[in-house]
């Protein structure tokens, strides 16, 4: 990557230059099917409670071509002027974090203060957290980089200062979206913030250090599940026993293995699923992934895997070649919050990590989360226009 972000071209609101089409593609190729297995996932559901097949795929496409058309025009806005953003975006961030604890919670989720309603739809302040987290350390870093990047005793209080002040920001959030009743969301938040202070060039050391305590945090929790709070310790329990609460906490896990399990090499086809006829749980949401293995098999779901793979690598290769260091650690936070995502989501479905309610990027039902999902792919797409690589 390039020089400090001072350098880069920064004067107008508008950018020009070619953008990077695989990465493009690879974003339109996962919205399309996204879409497609919405409709297939959630239309039994649908029909059963509204008598409309096509409701959750409607309100879901709204939304997709609302994010295409806020993708495009954010491609095309230099991502510098999101630096102007990186604070007052945290403070609105804080501000929402702390009124969604206070707001009434919708009806049936009267323990998860997650949302806020905002007239016919909802929307989860955790979803602007993680992109505000992203932003505000990107430039920060950036502006600090020197200091976080002085070797040796004579820069060691400047690290030290700003490693405790990432940590201070990070902890903040973390705690604000933990008292959503949100573990996996508090803990995609921090795995979000520790990545952009490895990037930044912290001793790698000292992460090596968290990455001990935090399996042994992991090992502690899971023998001793009593210390999270009252809804996700049965869920705990259900990870580590198979046999616990089958026709409770465990229906909706046993449901979609089940799922992945019928669904074999090739799958049953398109829209031919029997575990989304009231198996599944509102299988348009976290579990949508049983879905796709049930109908594609292990050949789509495994081409599905790659496309968010190809996601995060390009992301990468787009940062790594980006003009300057805030829009590189912008596109690599970018990309690296949606493969954490997809996998933490695709471990659950799976059995493999316990149930904690975490969606899978572009095809989970979720409109506002949809779209501020594309818009950041609309800020990778703007950065790769400066980047050095070869544009079509």
């Amino acid at each position: 990557m390039a020089g400090n972000g001072k350098k880069a071209a920064n004067g107008g609101v508008w950018i020009k230059g070619g953008l990077d089409v695989p990465f493009l593609i690879i974003v339109i190729a996962l919205i399309t099917l996204g879409l497609i297995m919405m409709f297939s996932a959630s239309s039994s559901y649908s029909y059963y409670y509204f008598n409309d097949s096509l409701y959750y795929f409607k309100r879901q496409s709204v939304f997709a071509v609302l994010g295409l058309i806020v993708m495009f025009v954010m491609s095309r806005v230099n991502y510098h002027v999101l630096k102007r953003a990186a604070i007052p975006l945290g403070l609105v961030t804080f501000a929402l974090l702390i009124a969604v604890l206070l707001v009434a919670p919708p009806p049936g989720f009267e323990e998860f203060h997650r949302w806020i309603s905002l007239g016919p739809v909802t929307f989860q302040p955790s979803e602007v957290a993680k992109f505000a987290i992203i932003l505000y350390f990107a430039w920060h870093m950036d502006r600090h980089f020197n200091e976080i990047n002085t070797k040796g005793r004579q820069g060691r209080p400047d690290r030290l200062r700003n490693l405790g002040w990432y940590f201070l920001i990070l902890a903040v959030t973390c705690v604000l979206v933990y008292q959503e009743n949100h573990v996996s969301g508090t803990l995609l938040i921090f795995a979000i913030g520790v990545m952009m202070m490895f990037l930044a060039g912290f001793d790698y050391k000292w992460f090596a250090v968290a990455a001990v305590a935090a399996a042994i945090l992991v090992f502690v929790v899971v023998q001793n599940p009593g210390i999270l709070p009252e809804h996700a310790q049965p869920r705990i329990l259900a990870w580590v026993d198979k046999s616990y609460d089958p026709l409770g906490v465990r229906w909706q896990t046993n449901q979609a293995v089940y799922a992945i399990g019928s669904g074999g090499f090739f799958g049953v086809g398109l829209g031919n699923s029997k575990m989304k006829q009231l198996y599944v749980s509102e299988p348009q949401n976290d579990f949508i992934f049983s879905i796709i293995c049930e109908e594609l098999g292990f050949i789509g779901a495994l081409f599905i895997v790659i496309l968010f793979a190809l996601l995060v690598w390009r992301g990468f290769v787009i940062g790594l070649h980006a003009k300057d260091r805030f829009g590189s650690w912008l596109a690599m936070g970018i990309v690296f919050q949606v493969g954490l995502q997809a996998a933490l989501n695709i471990g659950v479905v799976t059995d493999v990590l316990p149930n904690t309610g975490i969606s899978l990027p572009f095809f989970s039902y979720g409109g506002t989360s949809l779209l501020m999902l594309i818009f950041e792919m609309g800020v990778v797409l703007s950065i790769s226009r400066t980047a050095k690589l070869k544009k079509v």
